[in-house]
């Protein structure tokens, strides 16, 4: 009997809502080949379009999270299109990431490197066990990561990103978190309690202001002050026009729960 083909990505959309896609390249890593990039897209360009989903958990499979890209599959086509391509596709799975009007939650339960480690830095909120590590570690192969320092720049000081990048050193997850790079460490054991801690909070929200406050939340930190202020502001009376908020508001004042029927 052949052996069944096995899906480098694998997803599972529970009955709340709740989409989690698992990275399934364990003998890899978990390495972003050309294949792993597309069917991330697929599932996550179907994701923007599906209003039954409410939340996204990234996960993988394995003792890493993710090595970043796929260097036997790069090295075996060295040409400077091949290449403009493969950066160009990586970047557009990690905006599609941000562009989704759900929270996205990478759920880091090992290593993350390299385009691994940008994964991480371009999910809305992280939560990493104990005992993984993270690293920007294209340097030592003589490869600077400079698409995942793009991300890393976002999420962390300016010199402790830097550091990351020009060093290729790991930090530990506390240090991660220290860091800004991600929200939460959690004992390996209690890892997916912690996630699930975060998955409730966000159900627990209307989701056409989580929607409403994730778009607005990236395109003002790319914005001048002033600008920003004026697209929060029509976000915020656009919002408050929403029946959720309306409802919310008037459940305050009444003293009540809100009954959002969700």
């Amino acid at each position: 009997m052949p052996k069944p083909l096995q899906l480098c990505l694998l997803s599972a959309l529970d009955a709340r809502g709740v989409k989690t896609l698992t990275l399934n390249r364990p003998d890899a890593f978990n390495a972003l080949s050309e294949e792993l990039l597309a069917a991330l897209q697929r599932e996550l360009d179907a994701t923007a379009v599906d209003e039954t989903v409410r939340a996204v958990v990234l996960a993988a499979n394995g003792r890493a999270f993710c090595a970043g890209h796929d260097l036997k599959e790069m090295r075996a086509s060295p040409s400077p299109g091949y290449y403009r391509t493969l950066f160009a596709q990586c970047t557009e799975v990690m905006l599609a990431m941000q562009r989704l009007p759900v929270p996205v939650i990478a759920r880091v339960q090992g290593i993350a490197t390299a385009a691994g480690c940008q994964l991480v830095a371009m999910c809305d909120l992280a939560v990493a066990a104990s005992t993984a590590r993270f690293a920007v570690s294209g340097v030592n192969v003589g490869l600077f990561c400079s698409t995942p320092g793009v991300a890393l720049s976002r999420n962390m000081g300016r010199k402790a990103a830097f550091e990351m990048l020009v060093t290729g050193a790991f930090i530990d997850a506390d240090e991660a978190k220290r860091q800004g790079l991600v929200n939460r460490v959690a004992d390996p054991a209690a890892l997916d309690e912690v996630v699930e801690q975060l998955v409730q909070s966000i159900l627990a929200k209307p989701q056409v202001a989580l929607a409403l406050g994730k778009q607005l939340f990236y395109r003002q930190l790319e914005t001048g002050i002033e600008a920003a202020y004026a697209d929060a502001a029509q976000t915020m009376a656009c919002n408050m026009m929403d029946p959720s908020a309306l409802e919310g508001v008037q459940a305050f004042i009444d003293k009540r729960a809100p009954r959002w029927g969700q």
